[in-house]
């Protein structure tokens, strides 16, 4: 088990949210390595991520990349760019989600393939059924353990821009009753 809060999560539980996230970030790589070649931030915290996946314990190098991918982004020429070095800090942040019932945790859970679906949407020119069928991807790569601890949150804020958007549609689908 892990930290005090409002519940708690198992290890299992961070590296399922981990894997998930990870999937968003490593589609999504490529647009921020071709905008920005040289820069490898964005890289290890995807890296830091995989090791996490992969049964390492949570570290300092999960917290630092992390912070680094996302100063990576900030630094980012285009939308595109910013929001995958984001995705890819998100992916190795994941390792320290909060077990606390707060809405703004969702984030750290739902973004990056929010994001994902944004930079897909931005490739086809803006195209929102680009950025819908992302999500519904992402749905559908969500596992019963993934979509388990997204319940324990209260649902993801209402955002006014296009990725908070994406995140409280995903998040919504996400916690539909599953019926058969």
């Amino acid at each position: 088990m892990t930290g005090t809060g409002d519940f708690e999560l198992t290890m299992d539980e961070l590296r399922a949210i981990a894997r998930f996230v990870t999937a968003s970030a490593w589609e999504v790589l490529p647009v921020f390595e071709e905008a920005v070649p040289g820069d490898p931030r964005p890289r290890a915290a995807v890296e830091a991520a995989l090791e996490f996946i992969d049964g390492a314990k949570r570290s300092k190098l999960q917290r630092v990349t992390s912070l680094d991918a996302h100063r990576a982004a900030k630094e980012a020429g285009t939308e595109s760019a910013r929001l995958a070095a984001r995705s890819c800090g998100d992916a190795a942040s994941a390792a320290y989600l909060h077990p606390i019932a707060q809405a703004t945790q969702v984030g750290h859970i739902l973004r990056a393939a929010a994001s994902a679906a944004r930079i897909g949407e931005l490739a086809e020119g803006g195209d929102p059924s680009v950025g819908d069928m992302l999500i519904e991807q992402a749905r559908l790569r969500a596992t019963p353990v993934v979509i388990d601890v997204l319940r324990r949150y209260p649902a993801a804020p209402t955002a006014k821009h296009r990725v908070g958007r994406l995140m409280s549609t995903l998040d919504s689908a996400l916690r539909e009753p599953i019926t058969r």
